[in-house]
């Protein structure tokens, strides 16, 4: 099993910037209101309403809104009169000075984890790479001051929404996770027949086959709902690209993890409308 495992998820973390940019830890503040009611994660996705940063809910339909990605806040504490840091923002914080630390790059490369609802985790894929996803709107983590919103697998159709707020770049080799092989029975349109499953296999696993030659060979597709272990049967969200040769062996592997970047016209700065 690979390390680091990621046993959630944590919201959008900064990676780089598209085009092999570094990105060097550059942020912009702006204000939280003063008494703002609604707690604020790192990994958050924002928004300017009146000149203040809100916490915006991810979904679908926010298309000029996003600001960028909240990573921590300074305000003074109420009761000790100190300058505090902290890793989110406490919701009706009583501070006329609270001011949010935001990577606002609208080309930032981000890591994400992916879950098919909740905290499930789930898998992506290579078949996934340049389609467009939704977002799991999740509450954050007091205790560690992390965000929980998720990636939300895809199934059936591939997902090319222009309203969806998330673009696929990439996969996160490093936490993969191999969920072991399994041999090649029959296909009937999306529904694969093979030996049974060694694990269980999450929504969005990594569905490929080996050649004669011993050459992996990806199906350009991916699990579309979730298999059990034991099972001798799943479902994959679209016919391979390259048929299974008879009696070969299937290929499996979890992508916990995704880089992504704000969909065009999701950014306020890569937006027409201001904000109002």
């Amino acid at each position: 099993m690979a390390y680091p495992v990621v046993a959630a998820p944590y919201g959008l973390k900064p990676i780089n910037l598209i085009g092999g940019q570094v990105f060097a830890g550059s942020t912009r503040e702006y204000a939280i209101p003063y008494g703002y009611a609604t707690n604020i994660f790192y990994g958050d996705l924002v928004g300017l309403s009146r000149g203040n940063i809100e916490r915006l809910s991810v979904s679908t339909g926010t298309l000029g809104t996003v600001t960028g990605v909240f990573l921590g806040c300074s305000y003074t504490n109420p009761t000790t009169k100190q300058k505090t840091f902290a890793q989110y923002y406490p919701a009706s914080t009583s501070a006329g000075d609270i001011m949010a630390i935001v990577c606002d790059d609208p080309d930032t490369v981000f890591k994400a984890a992916v879950c098919s609802s909740g905290v499930v985790m789930a898998s992506g894929a290579r078949a996934m790479i340049g389609q467009n996803l939704a977002m799991i709107n999740n509450s954050g983590n007091v205790n560690t001051g992390n965000s929980a919103n998720a990636l939300l697998a895809p199934t059936n159709t591939p997902a090319t929404t222009d309203a969806l707020p998330i673009r696929i770049l990439g996969l996160v080799p490093d936490t993969a996770v191999s969920l072991g092989n399994s041999t090649f029975t029959s296909i009937s349109t999306a529904t694969v027949t093979c030996a049974a499953l060694p694990f269980a296999l999450p929504v969005g696993t990594d569905v490929g086959s080996l050649a004669s030659n011993g050459e992996y060979i990806a199906s350009g597709s991916f699990v579309d709902t979730a298999a059990n272990a034991g099972a001798t049967s799943f479902i994959l969200n679209q016919a391979p690209v390259t048929a299974f040769a008879a009696s070969s062996t299937l290929v499996f592997v979890q992508y916990p993890e995704l880089l992504v970047k704000l969909n065009f016209g999701q950014h306020q700065y890569y937006a027409a409308t201001s904000i109002a």
